[in-house]
């Protein structure tokens, strides 16, 4: 289904003005001939035409009427003439089309977490005219789905919970309205399989022999660390199965990342012990270097002369120093090292 865009169609105001005319001539025929022949005891076969023609002139401009069409920026209507379709009109104006045509928009009624779209109960009062006409309308302005938070479980098996928000907007009217049922509905659930793919392929955090590329070496991708990567391969993901429904993908962003809430408390404290090794190691890295140093220096200056046994017993007193929780106590020896 290719899309046909009617541009020669912005003389809404003149087809009122010839519209208004025609209905002011009608009324004008219906009175004049209904006052002849009233008047008259015999009536006057043009009198009579004359009234006829009166009111196929109001009907003829009432049915027209209803090809009058506003549009605001950013706005659409796809239009079928007794089941085909007919054409489309876009941008700001004033159109006139055929009165017979009929506007369609399947996903007028669903309401999304998303801007544009206001979740609210059922009226209990039926919809006026005006309203049943902006309801078809098709928004062509860039639009923000934010589905809800899903449970996935990433390439090693753990629970982790994550949600994105997709700007996306509609490019092609005619291929939303006829390829998909309800081109809304189909979205969100392409965001959500989508999503699900690529969140499988990666690690909540770096690990050790994870291929999240494809290309067969091990590499330090992660839902963490590389979400500007995982972001775009989404979006991409989402477009390739969008494309038909006439949906651009403009851009994905995760919203919201985190662990299971039945794993997170064992995951907080799997980090928690990475990260007090880590330290520890960086603590006795640079302790060793330190006496290292105090080493060499005493030794450069000639301060004094140690032995093996007297070096073991510095070493184990600036490591114990240096290494340990506590600020250390320091105690004063009077009398000699041996």
């Amino acid at each position: 289904m290719e899309e046909k865009v009617l541009t020669k169609r912005k003389n809404g105001m003149a087809m009122m003005l010839l519209f208004i005319v025609l209905i002011i001539a009608g009324v004008a025929l219906l009175i004049a001939g209904a006052v002849a022949i009233g008047d008259s005891e015999t009536p006057d076969p043009a009198k009579v035409i004359a009234v006829i023609a009166g009111f196929i002139i109001l009907l003829v401009s009432a049915v027209c009427l209803g090809g009058l069409k506003i549009l605001k920026p950013q706005e659409a209507l796809v239009l079928t003439l007794f089941g085909k379709y007919y054409g489309t009109i876009k941008g700001a104006g004033f159109y006139f089309v055929n009165p017979f045509t009929t506007a369609v928009n399947p996903a007028a009624k669903t309401k999304l977490s998303q801007s544009g779209d206001v979740n609210s109960e059922e009226k209990p009062h039926k919809d006026s005219s005006a309203e049943l006409f902006e309801n078809k309308k098709i928004s062509l302005k860039k639009m923000t789905l934010s589905n809800s938070r899903q449970k996935i479980n990433d390439c090693l098996g753990n629970p982790v919970e994550i949600g994105i928000a997709v700007i996306w907007q509609v490019t092609d009217t005619a291929k939303a309205v006829f390829n998909v049922d309800n081109y809304k509905e189909y979205l969100s659930l392409q965001c959500d399989t989508a999503l699900r793919d690529i969140v499988r392929i990666y690690p909540y955090d770096v690990a050790e022999g994870v291929d999240t590329t494809g290309d067969g070496v091990a590499d330090e991708g992660s839902l963490r660390g590389s979400s500007e990567i995982v972001a775009e391969r989404i979006r991409e993901k989402i477009q390739s199965k969008v494309a038909e429904a006439g949906i651009e993908i403009l851009e994905a962003r995760i919203t919201y990342l985190a662990y299971a809430p039945e794993i997170a408390s064992a995951m907080l404290q799997r980090q928690q012990a990475s990260a007090i090794i880590a330290a520890r190691k960086m603590i006795v890295d640079g302790a060793v270097g330190m006496v290292e140093m105090a080493l060499d220096r005493l030794k450069e200056n000639n301060t004094v002369e140690l032995d093996e046994e007297r070096k073991a017993a510095m070493v184990s007193n600036l490591l114990v120093v240096l290494c340990g929780n506590r600020d250390a106590q320091p105690i004063v020896n009077s009398g000699s090292l041996y």
